[in-house]
């Protein structure tokens, strides 16, 4: 067993794989529908809050499977929990001002350290814990708890490495996944933002060079400086607090032997020859 082996600490299963890559599948469908909906297949009013309720059941179903499956332990389980409350308790500090959003730094490490299946889980548990505390229930918060689980999933798929490359490689994954999670994440409202009239509002109809044309253009001007800010804190975090969070959770993770093999030794012999129950008899 390899030490990502080792150290991961949800196991994806076959059927668990199935099911996330069934939830991607729709998550590519819920944010660029604007681009794959032919205008009156469904009602523009309609069509996205249907889609995001079934994308947040299906999220919901992944991490459900995953414990029902037995592929997370109580050790884990407990780390997840641990994680998730630092999460949610962390991100009102930056609440997204400037860009700043601080959740990402915990969830592009933790993905490293303990695997895609724990990235994935912590995504979404994470940006629930956030909402709940927060007051930030509503119809994006599936598009922000899909968005997270697959920062935190890909982090646990990133090629093997170790020491300044390493934080490297996260620093620049966190400012990369900083643009494009704010890139996503505006497809969510962008149809409905704007006045129609406008030449970078959502017109049912065009074709999709046009379409997208609009869209980068409403992009770079209305989101590009927080996306830089978001990109900016990803990257000074990780390659700041980056070095010691990473000995800590993989501490952590030797410690708790997360895929240790359960083995179970034969009883030893009784002592003398004699069992337990036997072993006091005699005449008195």
């Amino acid at each position: 067993m390899s030490a990502a082996a080792r150290t991961a600490a949800i196991r994806i299963n076959a059927r668990a794989g199935v099911v996330i890559a069934m939830a991607a599948f729709l998550g590519i469908v819920a944010f660029f529908w604007p681009f794959l909906v032919a205008p009156g297949k469904f009602g523009s009013n309609y069509a996205p809050p249907l889609i995001f309720g079934v994308l947040l059941v299906i999220v919901l179903c992944v991490v459900i499977s995953e414990i029902a499956e037995g592929g997370i332990n109580s050790k884990a389980l407990a780390m997840l929990g641990v994680l998730s409350a630092v999460n949610a308790a962390i991100r009102p500090l930056g609440a997204g001002t400037a860009g700043i959003e601080t959740v990402f730094f915990i969830l592009v490490l933790a993905g490293r350290v303990y695997g895609p299946g724990f990235g994935f889980t912590l995504g979404c548990t994470s940006l629930f814990a956030s909402a709940l505390i927060t007051g930030g229930v509503g119809p994006w918060m599936p598009y922000q708890m899909f968005g997270c689980a697959f920062v935190g999933m890909l982090a646990g798929f990133l090629p093997r490495s170790s020491g300044r490359r390493e934080i490297l490689m996260l620093a620049v994954y966190g400012s990369v996944s900083g643009y494009l999670f704010g890139f996503l994440l505006n497809l969510s409202f962008w149809p409905f933002s704007l006045d129609p009239n406008s030449s970078i509002a959502y017109l049912p109809g065009l074709p999709f060079t046009e379409q997208f044309h609009r869209y980068l253009a409403f992009d770079l001007a209305t989101s590009l400086g927080w996306d830089t800010g978001r990109a900016v804190t990803n990257f000074v975090c990780i390659t700041l607090a980056g070095p010691a969070v990473l000995t800590t959770f993989r501490r952590a993770a030797r410690k708790a032997r997360f895929q240790a093999p359960v083995r179970f030794d034969p009883a030893p012999p009784p002592i003398g020859g004699k069992s337990a129950a036997g072993g006091n008899g005699g005449s008195s």
